[in-house]
C-alpha cells in the first residue's frame, strides 16, 4: 500500500495508531526524497502533541529515527555507558561522571549539546577551557575513547539526522512539550550512540521541562520500554530540578565548580549526588555491587585518579589541562555584584528558570542559536535550599561583561529566591530511581 502522509495525520488526529510501516515511511520522508512538506509534518506533529501516541508507536518512532543515520558501534574490552540529562540549571555532572566512570574500567563515549534557553549545555561549559576542541572526527573521537576510556564532543550531523530536523520544526511550531516526542529525540540519539548501559537524568520542577512527578514519571517510563525494545540496560533516575543543582551556573563557573568536586570536594549536594550517579552506572556495567560501586567512585576521587582522567581528557582535546590543579585560570567576568538577603529567615523557594534567565541575561546563555556566550559570565550561589540567612547575608554574586546586565539580571534574581519566617520541608535531590525491567 502506497505511503500517504495525509492518512497519517488524519489517523494520529483521529487516536488511530499508525503501522510500523508508516512511521517508517514517516521518518524516511523527513531525511529522504522525495521529502515530506514540512506544513504537513507540523500538522502531524500537532496531532500527536493533541492525541499523544500509543508506547508501541513511540518505540517505532524512536527506532526509525534512530535508524535514519549512523549507528556507532564499539569493538572495545569492556562495557560501554553513556548518560542523558534531560536539561536543568547548573547541571555539569557529565564533566564529573565522565572521568570517575571511566577511572573505574568502564568506557565513557559522551555527546553532548549546547544549551538554549534558561538550560545550559555541557558542550559551552567545556569550551569555557582554553583551546578545548568539542568537534572531533569519528576517528578521534574513537581514538581517545580506546586510549583515555573518556571523551566529551558534540554530536555528529550523522547520528538521528531525521530528529535534527524534527527537532528545529518542533522548536517553532510549540510542539517541543510533547512527552512522546521528547523520548523519540533522546533515545533515538542514546541508542545510536551504542552504549551498553544509559544513565537518564529526568530532571522534574520550575527549571526543568517537566513540572512535575507524574510527568516526569511518563517519560522515564517510556524512555525505559524505548531502551528495553533495543535490548539496552538503562536506569532513570528522577531529580529535583525546582532549585539548581551545585552553587553555580554558568560555564566557567560550574567548570570551577566541576573541577572541585574532582579534586575532593564532594561533601556538597552536588558531590554526593555525582557519586550516587557514577556508582549508579558503574554498576549498571556490572563492575560490582550497587554498594561497592558507591565506594569505588569515592575512592577514584580521593585518590586523584578522576582528576587526572579529566585532565588527560582536556589536554587530549587541545585544552589547558592546568586548570584542573589551578580553577583560577578559567577567568569569570569584570564586572560583579553581590545580592544580600533583605530580611532573616530561611531560603524557602529558589525558581531554578527564573535563575537560568537572569544567567542568559548575565550572558552565559543562548536564548536563540545565534547568540554569542560570555564564558565568565554567570551567579555563584552562596545559599541553597533550606539554609538560615540573617538580614545582610550574600544570597548570591552575579559575573557580567556590563554594569547594565547586572541592574537586568537583579530584579529577576531577587524575584526568584523565597525568604521564608520557617524552615522548609526538606526534600530530597533524588526523587525516584526507576530500571528497565521493572515495573513502572
Amino acid at each position: 500500500m502506497a505511503f500517504h502522509i495525509t492518512e497519517c495525520i488524519r489517523k494520529t488526529k483521529n487516536k488511530q495508531p499508525l503501522t510500523n510501516e508508516e512511521i517508517r515511511e514517516l521518518v524516511r520522508g523527513i531525511t529522504k526524497e522525495p521529502l515530506i512538506e514540512e506544513y504537513q509534518l507540523a500538522a502531524w506533529l500537532m496531532a500527536v502533541c493533541f492525541q499523544g501516541l500509543t508506547d508501541a508507536e513511540t518505540a517505532a518512532l524512536t527506532m526509525a529515527m534512530r535508524d535514519s543515520g549512523q549507528t556507532m558501534h564499539w569493538d572495545l574490552d569492556g562495557p560501554v555507558a553513556d548518560k542523558h540529562s534531560t536539561g536543568g540549571v547548573g547541571d555539569k555532572t557529565t564533566l564529573i561522571l565522565a572521568p570517575i566512570v571511566a577511572s573505574g574500567g568502564v568506557y565513557m563515549p559522551k555527546m553532548s549539546g549546547r544549551g538554549l534557553g534558561h538550560t545550559g549545555g555541557t558542550i559551552d561549559k567545556l569550551e569555557s577551557i582554553p583551546g578545548f576542541r568539542t568537534a572531533l572526527s569519528p576517528d578521534e573521537f574513537l581514538k581517545q575513547v580506546r586510549e583515555i576510556r573518556c571523551a566529551v564532543a558534540m554530536q555528529t550531523g550523522d547520528l538521528a539526522p531525521a530528529d535534527k530536523k524534527l527537532y528545529a520544526l518542533r522548536d517553532v511550531t510549540e510542539t517541543v512539550d510533547s512527552i512522546p516526542l521528547i523520548c523519540a529525540s533522546i533515545m533515538s540519539k542514546k541508542l545510536a550512540t551504542g552504549a551498553d548501559h544509559i544513565l537518564l537524568d529526568v530532571k522534574v520542577g520550575s527549571g526543568a521541562f517537566m513540572k512535575n512527578d507524574a510527568d516526569a514519571r511518563e517519560l522515564a517510563r517510556l524512555m525505559l520500554a524505548a531502551a528495553k525494545a533495543d535490548g539496552k540496560d538503562c536506569t532513570a533516575v528522577l531529580t529535583d530540578m525546582d532549585r539548581p543543582l551545585g552553587m553555580c551556573i554558568g560555564n566557567a563557573l560550574e567548570v570551577r565548580e566541576a573541577v572541585g568536586v574532582l579534586n575532593g570536594e564532594t561533601d556538597s549536594e552536588l558531590g554526593q549526588f555525582c557519586l550516587t550517579l557514577a556508582g549508579e552506572l558503574l554498576h549498571q556495567a556490572g563492575i560490582g555491587t550497587a554498594e561497592q560501586c558507591r565506594s569505588m567512585a569515592q575512592e577514584i576521587v580521593e585518590t586523584g585518579a578522576a582528576a587526572d582522567r579529566f585532565a588527560r581528557m582536556i589536554g587530549a582535546q587541545g585544552g589547558d589541562a592546568s586548570v584542573v590543579r589551578h580553577p583560577e585560570k578559567l577567568k569569570l567576568s569584570r564586572c560583579e555584584r553581590t545580592l544580600t538577603a533583605q530580611q532573616a529567615g530561611w531560603i524557602a523557594g529558589m525558581q531554578s528558570e527564573e535563575i537560568g534567565r537572569a544567567s542568559v541575561l548575565l550572558g552565559a546563555g543562548r536564548m536563540t542559536k545565534k547568540d554569542s556566550i560570555d564564558f565568565g559570565a554567570g551567579i555563584r550561589l552562596h545559599v541553597k535550599y533550606g539554609d538560615e540567612v540573617g538580614r545582610g547575608d550574600a544570597l548570591l554574586t552575579m559575573y557580567a561583561d556590563k554594569e547594565s546586565q547586572l541592574d537586568e539580571a537583579e530584579a529577576k534574581l531577587r524575584a526568584a529566591i523565597t525568604v521564608a519566617e520557617q524552615k522548609p520541608e526538606e526534600r530530597p535531590l533524588i526523587r525516584e530511581i526507576l530500571r528497565t525491567g521493572a515495573d513502572t
